[in-house]
């Protein structure tokens, strides 16, 4: 049986706490077929021994100064030669040592694969399942109440993405996301958690500028008007989740 070959790109800068973590929930998988790609930031904290340890079990590992997250990532994907690609950030984790194998088993030859994503705090506690949840059928309009499925949680034909935009900081993956989702035939809900995804990463500590470039993502992609509409319905779940559970669980 044919089993596609998937990249998987890891961008890190000084997170030795949470590296190694990231790093084997990877190289644990029982799937075959991963290229691994780390990208680090030329960190100094550490982090960088830590990966030299499992240099020899990655397919390349770049140690060096960028501009930022996304072009980080636009590395990685330069570097890539899979069939798909997957972002598996530092702190993250894939939910379980089979679940590569249970992604692509889960249908034949699809464009886009997704799941769900399960949050964690800090000290690696549970936060439970996502205030979005990946939604039963998704297409790139999906996202016009919000990024329902993480970053983590989405395996993309790799002919179908493109660079990330570097005009965008801290929200170019919504973007990068619904492009590729606009040129999509195929794609298929896992219905299964695929990702572990560790709360406060750079979005959230920079959270007005964040909110900034999704607002003008959504706007060139759906039109402003309906997105002014769209935020409002944001804005009302927002409130209804955090009067119920007391956080936000994004």
């Amino acid at each position: 049986m044919f089993k596609p070959k998937l990249t998987v790109i890891t961008i890190v800068y000084n997170n030795v706490r949470d590296i190694e973590r990231t790093v084997l929930s990877v190289l644990n998988q029982t799937y075959p077929n991963i290229e691994y790609l780390v990208i680090d930031g030329a960190s100094t904290d550490g982090t960088l021994e830590i990966l030299k340890k499992y240099e020899g079990r990655l397919a390349k590992l770049i140690s060096e100064k960028d501009k930022g997250i996304y072009d980080a990532m636009n590395k990685g994907l330069a570097l890539a030669s899979g069939d798909y690609i997957l972002f598996m950030n530092s702190g993250d984790e894939l939910y379980a040592s089979d679940t590569v194998e249970n992604v692509f088993a889960s249908a034949p030859d699809a464009d886009i694969y997704y799941g769900e994503t399960e949050m964690y705090d800090e000290d690696w506690n549970s936060l439970g399942q996502r205030r979005h949840k990946a939604p039963e059928t998704f297409s790139w309009k999906d996202f016009k109440y919000g990024m329902s499925i993480s970053h983590q949680a989405i395996y993309i034909r790799r002919s179908l993405t493109e660079p990330y935009d570097p005009q965008y900081k801290l929200s170019a993956d919504i973007d990068w996301i619904i492009k590729a989702a606009k040129k999509a035939v195929k794609i298929v809900n896992t219905r299964m958690y695929v990702a572990k995804y560790l709360v406060g990463g750079m979005s959230k500590k920079k959270h007005r500028q964040s909110l900034i470039e999704r607002f003008h993502i959504f706007s060139k992609h759906y039109g402003l008007i309906p997105n002014v509409f769209n935020h409002a319905v944001i804005a009302g779940k927002l409130a209804f989740y955090y009067l119920r559970h007391r956080r936000t669980n994004d």
